[in-house]
C-alpha cells in the first residue's frame, strides 16, 4: 500500500504493501470454538454490566499504572519501529483506537493483551531481543487480534483469579471453586491464542516469518539449526505418537498453560494458511463488523460442532481414534479394549499370541475402562 492516511493524529504508511481489509470482523479469523464463546457470551443480557460491576474489583488501574510507572511506552521517541509495527497492524485491521503498547524488562518472551475498559499491549525485552522485524510484525498483528476481538477483558479476568487462587490456596474449598473457573478460562484462552496467529497472519501476510516465530519461541535463536518441515513433522508425531496413556498425559500437561504448544500452533496456522478460507479473505471476501449484530448463536455453535467433528474424526490421536471408534460402533472395540492400551497405538496391532497370553496374564476384565480414558 502506498497511500497516507491520517490514523490518530498521525501520518501512517505500511512499510511494504500489504493488503488490508477494512470493516474486518473478528469473526473471519476466530478459531470455531474461540468465537462460539463469543458470540454467546455477547448475546446474553447484562453481560457488560456485570464485567463493568467486576472492574471495580479488579487490579486493572493498578496494573496500567504499573506499566506506565515501570516499563517504556511505545511511541515515536520509544521503540519507534514497534510504533511502525503497531500502527501497520491497526491499519490492516482497521482498529481505529491505537492501544497503549509498553516493552518489559523481562528475559522470558513473551506478550499480552489486557485491560477491561481499554486493551493495552505488553511485549517483553526477551522476545524483542529474540525476533526480527518480521516476525516481530507477526506478533504485533496477534496482540492486535487479541484487541479486536475482545480478548483482553477475560485475559485480564484470567490473570486476577490466577494471582487470587494464589493467595487463597490454603483454603481448600476456595481453592478450588476459583481453579475450576481458571481452568475453563485457559481452555478458551488455549483457542483464543489460535485466533490471534491467525490475526498475526493477516497483519504480516508472511507464513514463514510466522513460523520462523514460533520455531525461535520454542528452540531460541538458533535458526541455522532449526528447519520449519522438521518442526512440523514434530506435531506430527505429538498427534499420532503413542498410545490411549499419551493421550492422558496430553491433556495433563496442556491443563496449567494458557498457551497452546509451540509445534501445534504452527501446525494449525499453517493448515489455515492452506485453506480456502484464508485465500477468501485475502482476496477481499470476509465478514464484516456491522454485521456481527446479526450473529446467530445457534449457527456459531453448529459451526463450532461440525468443526470438532471433522477434527475427532481426522485426528490421529488415540484418544480421538476411540471417540471415532465409539461412534461409530467398530466391530472390533471390544477386542481392542481387552488387548489395553497396545491395541490402540494403531491398526495393524494385533493380539498377542503363545506363552504370554496365557493364563497367567491380565485379563481385560482386570483393566478397568477408565485407565484408557
Amino acid at each position: 500500500m502506498s497511500d497516507g492516511h491520517e490514523h490518530n493524529g498521525h501520518e501512517h504508511v505500511p512499510s511494504r504493501q500489504r493488503r488490508r481489509f477494512p470493516g474486518i470482523s473478528s469473526r473471519t479469523y476466530e478459531h470455531p470454538a474461540d468465537r462460539s464463546a463469543l458470540v454467546a457470551l455477547r448475546k446474553l443480557s447484562g453481560f457488560d454490566t456485570v464485567f463493568k460491576a467486576l472492574s471495580g474489583l479488579l487490579p486493572e488501574r493498578s496494573l496500567r499504572l504499573l506499566f506506565l510507572s515501570d516499563s517504556v511506552r511505545v511511541s515515536d521517541q520509544q521503540f519507534a519501529h514497534l510504533n511502525v509495527m503497531l500502527r501497520d497492524a491497526c491499519y490492516i485491521l482497521d482498529l481505529e483506537k491505537v492501544p497503549p503498547m509498553y516493552v518489559n524488562q523481562d528475559p522470558q518472551p513473551n506478550a499480552m493483551c489486557i485491560g477491561l475498559d481499554e486493551p493495552i499491549i505488553v511485549v517483553t525485552t526477551g522476545l524483542v531481543e529474540l525476533l526480527d522485524e518480521e516476525e516481530m510484525r507477526a506478533v504485533v498483528g496477534h496482540e492486535v487480534g487479541h484487541a479486536l476481538s475482545g480478548h483482553s477483558v477475560y485475559r485480564t479476568i484470567l490473570l486476577f483469579l490466577t494471582s487470587l487462587a494464589v493467595r487463597v490456596a490454603w483454603i481448600p474449598l476456595g481453592n478450588l471453586a476459583i481453579m475450576a473457573i481458571v481452568t475453563g478460562l485457559r481452555e478458551w484462552f488455549r483457542k483464543s491464542e489460535l485466533s490471534a496467529d491467525r490475526a498475526g497472519l493477516l497483519v504480516g501476510q508472511d507464513l514463514q516469518a510466522s513460523m520462523r516465530g514460533l520455531m525461535k519461541i520454542a528452540g531460541g535463536n538458533h535458526l541455522h539449526e532449526m528447519n520449519v518441515d522438521a518442526f512440523l513433522a514434530q506435531a506430527e508425531e505429538y498427534e499420532a505418537g503413542g498410545d490411549l496413556r499419551d493421550s492422558v498425559l496430553k491433556i495433563l500437561n496442556v491443563l496449567p498453560r494458557s498457551h497452546p504448544f509451540t509445534t501445534v500452533r504452527a501446525a494449525e496456522l499453517k493448515k489455515w494458511a492452506e485453506s480456502r478460507d484464508y485465500q477468501r479473505i485475502m482476496d477481499g471476501h470476509y465478514p464484516r463488523r456491522d454485521e456481527d449484530k446479526d450473529t446467530s448463536v445457534r449457527d456459531s455453535w453448529r459451526e463450532s460442532a461440525n468443526h470438532y467433528s471433522t477434527h475427532v474424526k481426522s485426528s490421529k490421536d488415540p484418544l480421538m481414534k476411540l471417540v471415532t471408534d465409539l461412534a461409530g460402533g467398530a466391530g472390533d472395540l471390544g477386542d481392542r479394549v481387552r488387548r489395553g492400551f497396545g491395541g490402540f497405538t494403531g491398526p495393524s496391532a494385533k493380539p498377542s499370541q503363545g506363552p504370554e497370553a496365557g493364563p497367567s496374564a491380565p485379563s481385560g476384565d482386570d483393566r478397568p475402562p477408565s485407565d484408557g480414558n
